[in-house]
């Protein structure tokens, strides 16, 4: 073969792959697989990036991705490999760093591999046929998976999608000091979110970003809603996707929210103490 048009199945593969938005799926795969690990209802991590994320957590998320990925297209585990796709056989492959592990039941297989750059955050999916002249020569790691060569991947991969960005938590726009303020221990968690509510003024916040800033607390989304009127009284419109009137209303100012949704939309003046920089220490 001398080109990836010569690859009957690839084709037949690619084929089937048109028919589904893959670089929102993926998204939608991808995230969910870093809050998996993440887990921040219950540690209050939100940056996969952070020292407090051990390496090996990192590299996880490539394997609970083939999961994610199975789920969000409805693709269906089948042996020899991850999946099957018009009837040919597929590996799902997925990686943080610069390469693949190919393992040796998938070397001359067509597969899928997804790499993500989490400093920049962002992705990108191939399909290649991972052949043995294709693959880094010597034995690979203890298991015998092998690394693909880039030149192989740039002659014989097909990309998928462009490079596609993640959405980004709200949390990591935080400054240090606000991240000290909305985290503080022995504060309430109304508190908190009040603060949190404050410093991230007309960005929509998912349910998920509550639960990790009130991790290990009881009941944080009625919480959430107490503060509606403390909000008002700093002049911070604070809407919930949960009420069709507060959707009209986030609507009515450019905002769409789901069920579990939130935005702080603040006054003129609300607004100008933000800009003079004020930190609110209530």
């Amino acid at each position: 073969m001398r080109d990836p048009s010569d690859d009957g199945e690839l084709q037949v593969v690619l084929g089937e792959l048109r028919k589904y938005d893959l670089a929102a799926g993926f998204t939608e795969a991808i995230r969910s697989s870093i809050d998996y690990v993440l887990d921040g209802a219950r540690t209050g991590r939100y940056n996969l990036l952070s020292k407090d994320v051990h390496p090996g957590e990192r590299a996880s998320v490539g394997a609970k991705l083939e999961y994610e990925v199975q789920r969000v297209f409805k693709w269906k585990k089948a042996k020899p490999l991850d999946i099957e796709l018009a009837g040919v056989p597929v590996d799902l492959k997925s990686t943080v760093g610069d390469n693949w592990a190919i393992p040796t039941e998938a070397h001359c297989h067509l597969c899928i591999c997804t790499q993500m750059r989490l400093k920049d955050n962002v992705h990108r999916s191939w399909l290649i046929r991972t052949h043995t002249s294709w693959l880094y020569r010597g034995k690979g790691n203890k298991d015998g998976k092998r690394g693909i060569a880039v030149d192989a991947r740039n002659q014989w991969g097909v990309p998928l999608y462009d490079w596609t960005q993640l959405p980004i938590n709200p949390l990591t726009l935080l400054t240090e000091s606000q991240v000290d303020q909305v985290f503080e221990l022995g504060r309430g968690q109304e508190v908190r979110l009040l603060r949190l509510f404050t410093y991230l003024p007309k960005i929509v916040i998912e349910r998920s970003v509550i639960l990790t800033v009130c991790a290990g607390n009881q009941d944080p989304m009625r919480r959430a809603r107490a503060i509606k009127e403390k909000a008002a009284e700093r002049g911070i419109l604070l809407l919930c996707g949960t009420w069709v009137s507060d959707r009209t209303v986030a609507e009515n100012h450019g905002f769409t929210l789901g069920p579990g949704d939130w935005v702080a939309i603040p006054n003129e003046s609300a607004v100008q103490g933000e800009a003079a920089g004020a930190d609110f220490l209530f």
